[in-house]
């Protein structure tokens, strides 16, 4: 096998779960260009129909946009069934949906509980429903590869001086949790999955430069080896191609860290 059919993804279908912006169009974006037909969603169909007609454009291939709250089984289990029907095979899933919700305060101790169950949902039940739905495709395949969006949330903790120095908001407990969980499932998952021939990994990004104040990104970047956040439409894309092409078929069970060397410098 040569390298470029190492990554050589015609003929493969890809689900990418919150792959509307950020690093989660970054991904479809890196899985098109290498030869994917793409289902994405986003929790608005406006948002994932945009972002369908933007991969579209830019690489030819067929796309299918649909609207998923992952934390809603019966949305999954649907969602799934449309994607299924629609190409008759799943050959890598991406489950990248989640983030902080924008729910406040984030504080521990003021948290509302309501908000620390859905970011819990969010996070890591809605993960666990998407690989049910999609794992059961990619093992009646036979075939398939998963990767799951943690987090360094759940390999350190966080120097909340950082945060509450420059201004910005504290990463929420229940976050580092919920990616935690996401670590645990893809490794108990690939026991698993991997015999029926399907393998799942997780990928930890780093902090991402994305109009944080400035003295955050200073204060990150001064901890990190690197000397900067990561970047989006650059620093993911490899991570994800790498982790959903045959380069990686002997990997599972797999926690693949980008975070330019902040979780091993202290």
């Amino acid at each position: 096998m040569t390298s470029k059919d190492m990554h050589d993804l015609h003929g493969k279908t890809a689900v990418v779960i919150g792959g509307a912006r950020d690093l989660g169009y970054d991904m479809v974006d890196v899985l098109a260009a290498a030869g994917c037909s793409i289902a994405l969603t986003s929790r608005t169909l406006k948002n994932a129909a945009a972002a369908a007609e933007k991969v579209k454009a830019a690489h030819g291939c067929d796309v299918l946009a649909a609207a998923l709250d992952v934390a809603d089984h019966t949305q999954v289990t649907a969602v799934g069934t449309q994607i299924h029907q629609w190409k008759k095979q799943v050959d890598i899933l991406v489950n990248n949906a989640g983030g902080g919700l924008g729910l406040t305060p984030t504080n521990f101790f003021e948290r509302d509980p309501e908000h620390i169950k859905q970011l819990l949902d969010a996070n890591l039940t809605g993960i666990l429903f998407s690989c049910q739905v999609f794992g059961r495709i990619m093992a009646q395949q036979q075939s398939g590869s998963i990767i799951n969006i943690a987090s360094i949330a759940a390999l350190v903790g966080r120097d909340r001086r950082m945060y509450d120095d420059t201004g910005l908001g504290d990463q929420p407990v229940e976050y580092a949790a919920a990616k935690a969980g996401v670590i645990g499932m893809t490794r108990d998952l690939a026991g698993l999955l991997s015999p029926m021939g399907v393998r799942v990994n997780a990928i930890s990004p780093g902090g991402f430069e994305r109009g944080q104040p400035q003295a955050f990104i200073d204060a990150y970047s001064d901890a990190t080896p690197q000397g900067r956040m990561g970047r989006d439409g650059i620093d993911l894309k490899g991570a994800a191609l790498f982790l959903a092409s045959p380069a990686s078929a002997y990997i599972t069970g797999h926690n693949l860290v980008v975070d330019g060397g902040f979780t091993m410098w202290k």
